[in-house]
């Protein structure tokens, strides 16, 4: 096998050697590992989203069969979801989009050897079965974080495995348009992944990587596309003969969604702080066990919608005459992912905050008495503020919502509640969720380095003493 893999390496040099223009063979050979990273991310993409809904249709069936069955499953789910990841991958853990950001920023000369924490093969496989066990078990997580930090691993290792020969490539762009190209792949968004590579993870000028960023987007929404068929992430939500006056309703919508997420952010940051404080493994088995009795109870006795992504949550809404919320189901679609995100296994927050959103947008449009179609536009703009209340990349969220219903008549809606929600949370705290993670990442990462150096000065020390 080895030998064939020599031979076809070494088939591809001479052929790329047989072209000419030397211009037009390296930009070429330069393309080749983008189309084949966006390949392999459309397939991986797939699979994983289709293992997450056997996931959440498992849970479904457990909790049928015999409801009590909640009180012994999650709590077991939220153990096995941590221990996969502290025993094998400690950096898979929570939703990946702040992992790959820490990544990009370590894309440099002097750091770039910590990358391989933060993505790698190993962190695909346990970022994969931590996700699963958490989201059988009913954990509030969503799917489409970790597609980012998966699609930002497959990118790495393409980029790795290229021959001595072949033109160097950026670490930095192969990881940034791998994270769009999970996005893409992950939602069906290819505009979206676009944007959210520009807003949320570059610091440089787009112009340096392009045409790789557009071309992995394309190729990695494409191979879902084929494989998954060509599908919208929710549907056609009925929008039309919506007035002007609207916009009053959104504006409110978004304001209190955007206070809602970015006091999420922050309530999820201090449990994380103090979940730090906890050094005994049965301390923190402890912790997690409350965390998820607190989900079961409220999901037996109250209402099951706190479990899972929450997507059921916006397809009811959006689709149905059912389409307004308990004025309790926004506050249980924060507490399950508060409890969820924070247990230390992998999952991501994209999906659990639209549905957030969505639930602020169906409990107040119900209050103030609007048509079916004024709710479903409110609903959106509570999607988008929500979204944007904890990523605080405005822009991407309303292209993301914007993509996944195909509603383009509402592109101004959309935008008018990220910004008002980007505003309101700005006034709640300053720093985003993703940006407050991957600084705690970048510190744990560097200091793990210099302690590893300390113990190697001790070591000489000690052994120059013996020697002595």
């Amino acid at each position: 096998m080895l030998e064939i893999f020599a031979y076809l390496r070494q088939s591809i040099k001479r052929s790329f050697d047989n072209l000419h223009n030397e211009k037009l063979k390296n930009n070429l050979l330069q393309a080749v590992p983008f189309w084949i990273g966006s390949l392999i991310t459309g397939v991986f993409a797939v699979l994983y989203a289709k293992a997450f809904t056997w996931g959440e249709a498992l849970m479904n069936f457990i909790f049928d069969w015999h409801a009590w069955m909640i009180f012994i499953i999650t709590p077991a789910a939220f153990v096995l979801s941590w221990w996969l990841v502290k025993s094998f991958a400690p950096y898979a853990k929570g939703s990946g989009i702040p992992q790959v950001m820490a990544a990009v920023e370590l894309a440099n000369p002097k750091e770039h050897s910590k990358i391989r924490h933060l993505l790698s093969l190993k962190i695909i496989v346990f970022k994969v079965l931590s996700s699963l066990a958490l989201i059988i078990g009913g954990g509030a997580v969503g799917r489409e974080g970790p597609t980012i930090q998966i699609a930002g691993s497959v990118f790495r290792k393409v980029n790795e495995y290229l021959p001595e020969w072949w033109p160097k490539i950026s670490k930095k762009n192969m990881i940034m348009t791998g994270a769009a190209a999970g996005l893409s792949a992950a939602f069906n968004t290819p505009l979206g992944g676009i944007v959210f590579a520009v807003e949320e993870l570059s610091k440089t000028h787009i112009n340096y990587f392009k045409t790789a960023l557009f071309t992995a987007v394309i190729i990695a929404g494409l191979t879902s596309q084929t494989l998954a068929g060509s599908y919208l992430y929710l549907g056609y939500p009925k929008t039309a003969d919506v007035g002007l006056g609207i916009m009053f309703p959104v504006i409110l919508v978004s304001g209190i969604a955007g206070v809602f997420a970015s006091q999420l952010s922050v309530i999820m940051l201090r449990i994380n702080a103090w979940n730090k404080t906890l050094t005994k493994d049965t301390e923190k088995v402890a912790f997690l066990i409350v965390c998820a009795l607190i989900i079961a109870s409220l999901a037996f006795f109250v209402n099951r919608e706190i479990l899972g992504s929450g997507k059921e949550i916006m397809e009811r809404t959006l689709f149905t005459k059912d389409k307004h919320e308990d004025w309790y189901m926004p506050i249980f679609r924060m507490i399950g992912p508060a409890l969820s995100f924070t247990s230390g296994g992998a999952g991501g927050i994209f999906a659990p905050a639209l549905s957030a959103g969505a639930s602020i947008g169906s409990v107040i449009s119900g209050w103030i008495h609007l048509s079916p179609n004024e709710t479903n536009v409110v609903i959106l703009g509570g999607m988008v503020a929500f979204l944007t209340g904890v990523t605080r990349a405005p822009f991407t969220s309303a292209i993301i919502v914007l993509e996944m219903t195909d509603r383009h008549s509402l592109i101004f809606h959309l935008m008018l509640a990220g910004m008002v929600s980007s505003l309101i949370s700005l006034m709640v705290s300053k720093r985003s969720l993703y940006d407050t993670l991957k600084m705690s990442y970048l510190e744990e990462l560097r200091t793990d380095e210099e302690n590893l150096r300390e113990n190697a000065k001790e070591k000489d020390r000690q052994a120059r003493e013996e020697n002595y």
